[in-house]
């Protein structure tokens, strides 16, 4: 078992770049992993909901893990994202994961289902059981339908297999409970990007973070500067990501950050059916709102990661 693990720094909830024949482009992947350790990220997170896991067979989701986990270095954190809508499926995939070497899964509560805090309860407790992983709980009601509530948190307060919680329900006044509530628990993982910065000064270490597939040099710089104490800087860098964050919010967000990959040159492929393309006027407005992001190092002097 593996305690005590420390989640910390900028971590990517991995868009998956398609071919025009909507086939798995590992080359795209590698050329966009390559660029994202260049700026900094501390691992990776395939198979969320930003990869289109939804999507996949689960041959595509085991290639995905398998390719991430060979890119990887020792010193990467690595969680690989397993949701299902039934106890069945999830035990199953986290198995895979750890099959392929995945000691973390990112687990939301089954879709569709809309569990109470019982049978949320015994889901989480089934996979810790039948599988020999830790777990990062993700907390995102508006688009799972449920909510990971106190009641859950407190029941796996001292487990330590249970190490975190991305909590992206864009509520801060649940993350300060978090943070106060489990100071020596359940990690507070960054999962609301337009607050990232409030996150950090409540005890997030860590960021898992969608948007980083395309400002990861923005992110990581947020992340670096915040670490330094130069607050004011901090600001000034969350006001420029604050627009960009917000449009992503907005609507067909896999497709902006996807959008926003192939204007820094790292083509990610359309997104999978029922995702659509963007409109004119959509693409019109992102490009807009990165102009900042990819002018990044002309706007503050100590940009980029230290060599």
């Amino acid at each position: 078992m593996h305690f005590n693990i420390k989640l910390s720094g900028v971590i990517p909830a991995l868009v998956t770049p398609f071919d025009e024949d909507n086939s798995i482009n590992f080359t795209a992947f590698e050329k966009l992993l390559y660029h994202m350790r260049k700026c900094g990220v501390k691992g990776w997170v395939p198979n969320g909901s930003t990869g289109e896991y939804f999507s996949q067979s689960t041959e595509e989701r085991r290639l995905v893990l398998q390719f991430v986990k060979d890119f990887s270095n020792q010193d990467e954190i690595l969680i690989a994202g397993a949701n299902a809508p039934a106890t069945r499926e999830v035990v199953e995939q986290t198995a895979l994961a750890s099959k392929i070497g995945y000691d973390i899964v990112l687990l939301a509560p089954p879709f569709y289902t809309r569990p109470t805090p019982e049978e949320l309860i015994r889901h989480y407790d089934t996979v810790l059981s039948e599988t020999d992983v830790n777990i990062v709980l993700y907390s995102y009601p508006l688009k799972d339908g449920a909510d990971i509530g106190f009641e859950v948190l407190d029941h796996f307060a001292e487990n330590p297999r249970v190490i975190g919680i991305k909590e992206s329900s864009g509520s801060l006044q649940r993350a300060i409970e978090i943070s106060t509530r489990y100071q020596n628990g359940i990690q507070l993982v960054s999962g609301s990007d337009d607050i990232a910065l409030d996150f950090m000064f409540w005890g997030a270490d860590s960021w898992i973070c969608g948007p980083s597939n395309c400002l990861a040099m923005a992110c990581c710089d947020l992340d670096r500067t915040y670490r330094s104490g130069d607050m004011v800087k901090a600001r000034m860098q969350m006001r420029h990501l604050y627009r960009v964050m917000n449009i992503l919010e907005s609507g067909k967000f896999v497709q902006k950050i996807k959008y926003g990959c192939e204007l820094q040159g790292l083509p990610a492929g359309l997104c999978r059916a029922p995702l659509g393309p963007l409109s004119d006027s959509e693409k019109r407005e992102m490009r807009m709102a990165m102009e900042p992001i990819l002018n990044w190092p002309s706007l503050f002097e100590d940009s980029g990661p230290k060599r």
